[in-house]
């Protein structure tokens, strides 16, 4: 680290903020000035020159003028006769002072290179960058002339475009990303893990889950204390029916899953997808469902046994199912039962007139289940 430059750029920024409050001082104490009658303003001009005459007389040097005080007496200089009235330096210094801000001003104002774009449009070429994997910056050029009107050189929008995943040069086609893969075979996927649950009595019981992707739904669960390969492909054979429409089954390295079960599971017209060795994302939803299970059911209470744990998965899995609703479906229900969704009300914010809202309790009131009904 250059702490050489660290510390010019300290100082230049507290030259910069101090020079700034001068000239905010200055400015207020202008504004107070111009709001006087003349003749007080002219009675306290007089009043200094008489004082700073007796400094002239004692031949008192001046302490050197900061930023401040310089773009003050420039800035002060365009009213009025300033000749007859400069003492502190030569009339000669003030003209440099005028001419290097000035220098300053034009520096700024004629900076090499075309002008940046709006925020809200470089924060589009980010957000098109990032959404489409696959579009350099012809085509996002491309479409913001034909879709929104906005001619943008390709060049302009490589200079925005953020870095793409991997490391690959801005601007051209990558690969697509694991989510997109995954989204856009959702209807085809199927997913299952194991977890673990402690009962009352500290025995270890183990849980199997099948999640499908694209509704979120929870198609099979059970649980034993004795996972073995013959009951785990019971227990897909439960899960999945004759005439499924999936393709695969995503699963992780976990010893419970042997070659032999995978050999077994082709047979029922799934490809077996195994996850990266501890990488838990590779198999997100499944992993999130079984996060939302401890979450807001496991969390509040503990199971006595085996039978317990089933009857409280059991009550649970259906609400979760047929009247949770999902962020990741728009929201939506993986389930919906009859007439949910219903239409949005006229009056977004009033219940209907005649109507109630009734809530059905699950899991003993740890969860409510609301829908509207004709009032009694």
């Amino acid at each position: 680290m250059n702490f050489g430059a660290v510390g010019n750029l300290l100082q230049a920024i507290g030259r910069g903020t101090r020079t700034l409050a001068g000239l905010l001082s200055a400015m207020l104490l202008y504004s107070l000035i111009r709001r006087r009658p003349s003749r007080s303003v002219a009675a306290e001009n007089l009043f200094l020159r008489k004082q700073l005459a007796l400094f002239q007389e004692r031949e008192i040097k001046p302490r050197r003028a900061d930023d401040a005080t310089r773009v003050a007496l420039v800035w002060l200089s365009r009213a009025f006769n300033w000749r007859d009235a400069l003492v502190i330096v030569k009339p000669a210094t003030l003209i440099r002072w005028h001419r290097q801000g000035f220098r300053l001003f034009w520096k700024l104002k004629s900076r090499p290179g075309r002008p940046d774009l709006p925020c809200d449009v470089r924060a589009l070429i980010r957000r098109m960058a990032r959404e489409n994997a696959t579009w350099g910056e012809e085509r996002i050029a491309n479409e913001l002339l034909l879709k929104l009107g906005l001619q943008v050189s390709p060049r302009t929008v490589r200079k925005y475009m953020p870095e793409r995943p991997g490391g690959g040069p801005r601007g051209e086609a990558s690969d697509q990303r694991w989510t997109t893969f995954v989204r856009n075979h959702a209807e085809a996927i199927v997913a299952c893990d194991f977890f673990t649950v402690v009962t009352a009595t500290f025995k270890v019981l183990y849980v199997f889950v099948v999640v499908e992707h694209a509704t979120r739904k929870i198609l099979h669960f059970n649980v034993t204390a004795h996972p073995t390969v013959d009951w785990t492909l019971q227990q897909l054979r439960e899960a999945i029916p004759a005439d499924h429409p999936y393709g695969f089954l995503i699963r992780d390295r976990d010893a419970k899953f042997s070659s032999g079960l995978d050999e077994s599971i082709r047979r029922l017209r799934l490809q077996v997808l195994k996850t990266p060795v501890r990488a838990p994302k590779a198999n997100a939803i499944c992993e999130r469902t079984i996060g939302t299970i401890r979450r807001e059911c496991l969390d509040y209470l503990i199971p006595l046994g085996e039978r317990h744990l089933c009857r409280v998965l059991s009550e649970w899995i259906s609400h979760f199912n047929a009247a949770r609703a999902h962020s990741a479906l728009g929201p939506g229900i993986p389930d919906p039962p009859i007439g949910v969704p219903i239409e949005l009300q006229p009056k977004r914010h009033k219940v209907p007139r005649g109507s109630e809202v009734t809530a059905r309790p699950v899991l003993g009131g740890l969860h409510h289940e609301y829908a509207l009904q004709l009032a009694a």
